[in-house]
């Protein structure tokens, strides 16, 4: 499964000229039509028609009017499934991003992030990060402005110990709101 496979790996957003990076530690699983905990059950809509597109692209949409989601389209056209990043931990200093020719000194100092529990939620990620719809559909393997990478670091290393969990705010979706998709380390 995707959201468990992204556990780990680092999502890195460009602003300003500068990369901000973080590992991701939470996701959401949400399958398609029959699922009614997602999106694309209610069918093709503007809305959803990027989760009907091509895999490895973002899906960025709007909740309760002020909140932005992010999501990797994970399966292939017509297959309309997607992976909520649910949280990160800012990975900047750990990894040594250069950000303008110089090692980053204050990771958090980029974008004002103080604090984890500042991107313990899809909306607070999105606000950190700064991801909107303007990045709703790109292409998560080619963009220069928000991309997923692998933590090739890790080879040899002890594996992660993941958890799951139900999924969160899904309770409107019958028995699909019991669904043990919700993964985090």
């Amino acid at each position: 499964m995707v959201a468990k496979q992204l556990l780990g790996k680092y999502l890195y957003r460009r602003i300003n000229g500068k990369v901000v990076c973080a590992r991701i530690t939470e996701t959401e699983a949400y399958c398609g039509i029959k699922d009614k905990a997602c999106h694309s059950s209610k069918g093709l809509t503007e809305r959803t028609k990027v989760m009907l597109g091509p895999p490895g692209h973002a899906y960025v949409y709007l909740v309760y009017g002020m909140y932005h989601c992010f999501n990797a389209v994970t399966r292939e056209k017509g297959c309309p499934e997607a992976v909520l990043i649910r949280k990160v931990t800012i990975a900047n200093y750990e990894l040594g991003i250069i950000n303008k020719g110089r090692k980053t000194q204050n990771h958090n100092s980029l974008f004002n992030i103080h604090n984890s529990n500042l991107l313990n939620g899809p909306g607070k990620l999105c606000r950190s990060f700064k991801i909107d719809r303007t990045l709703n559909g790109i292409d998560l393997c080619k963009s220069k402005e928000l991309w997923i990478e692998s933590a090739n670091w890790r080879k040899g290393k002890k594996p992660f110990r993941i958890k799951m969990g139900k999924r969160i705010g899904v309770d409107y979706a019958g028995k699909w709101k019991d669904k043990m998709w919700r993964f985090y380390l």
